[in-house]
């Protein structure tokens, strides 16, 4: 009877001491520490083209910031108390992603005239919910191309829309468009005059496709309107001569266009030089023929 109990015992203290292990387990799994998430979201607006978001996330793991991929955002128009969903995406492998408003109206102003957008993340397994929020008011950059004295010039005025006032003060970038890095052009700092408004001389011999240069004026990172780019496309450059080798047959053509030189050459040598071995072979033949 007693060693009856005894195994009991022992059963039931094993039984305990693995459903407290199991337990510590799932404790411990609840209370996994999740890593933060950075949002960072920023307001650009193509003139006379669309807006739209550029939106990143990340999180510092281990001491190194790292980018987050494949999570997926809700973004949203506040509106006093309300939050009107525009709707979702998803960041890609380098935890970037683009949010296209096609037309300015899909949002709504607040009684301020200012926009508010809220970028949100439901959290998962690895990382904790998070939201960053952004407010920007609406503004115009209008150009002009003028000549004068042969020189050409880019003309730029800069308005608020909503209440079609000048911004004077503010900091423009002139720039060409390129495939890498645009070309700064003008001082270093344009800044508006009273009428808001900068003049900037274009210089002659800047080299374009058929001769046309695209010139963005820009407001950078503006904590009140966000990015602001506006482009001109105008025929006054230099048109470009194209030095292509690309359909020439040169030493680094790709293959079908080897120079011949290098197809006859070889190739005179390799059959010579067979023929010259079977010749040798033949009349060893012949020898022991003999």
């Amino acid at each position: 009877m007693r060693n009856v109990l005894k195994t009991r015992f022992i059963f039931l203290a094993f039984a305990g001491i693995f459903m407290c292990c199991i337990g510590l387990n799932n404790i411990y799994a609840q209370k996994a520490k999740k890593n933060s998430v950075r949002l960072k979201v920023d307001y650009v607006k193509i003139m006379d083209s669309v807006s739209f978001f550029k939106i990143n996330a990340s999180s510092r793991i281990n001491k190194e910031n790292v980018d987050i991929p494949n999570i997926e955002l809700t973004v949203y128009n506040e509106l006093d108390d309300k939050k009107i969903s525009l709707g979702t995406i998803s960041t890609d492998m380098h935890g970037s992603c683009t949010y296209v408003l096609e037309n300015l109206n899909e949002i709504k102003q607040d009684t301020t005239g200012s926009y508010n957008i809220k970028v949100s993340f439901g959290g998962d397994d690895s990382f904790k919910k998070a939201s960053k929020s952004i407010n920007f008011r609406d503004a115009s950059i209008l150009t002009n191309l003028i000549t004068k004295d042969s020189i050409n010039y880019i003309s730029a005025t800069l308005k608020e829309t909503e209440t079609d006032s000048v911004l004077s003060g503010q900091l423009l970038n002139v720039q060409i468009q390129r495939l890498f890095k645009p070309l700064r052009i003008g001082e270093e700092f344009n800044i508006t005059d009273k009428n808001g408004t900068i003049i900037v001389p274009i210089e002659n011999g800047i080299p374009g496709v058929d001769g046309n240069l695209i010139i963005e004026v820009v407001l950078p990172d503006s904590d009140v309107f966000g990015t602001v780019k506006a482009l001109n496309k105008a025929n006054i450059g230099v048109p470009i001569v194209e030095e292509s080798t690309f359909n020439d047959r040169t030493m680094w053509s790709r293959r079908s266009k080897t120079p011949l030189f290098l197809l006859i050459f070889p190739n005179l040598l390799i059959f010579g030089i067979w023929g010259l071995i079977v010749y040798l072979v033949y009349n060893l033949f012949k020898i022991s023929k003999q």
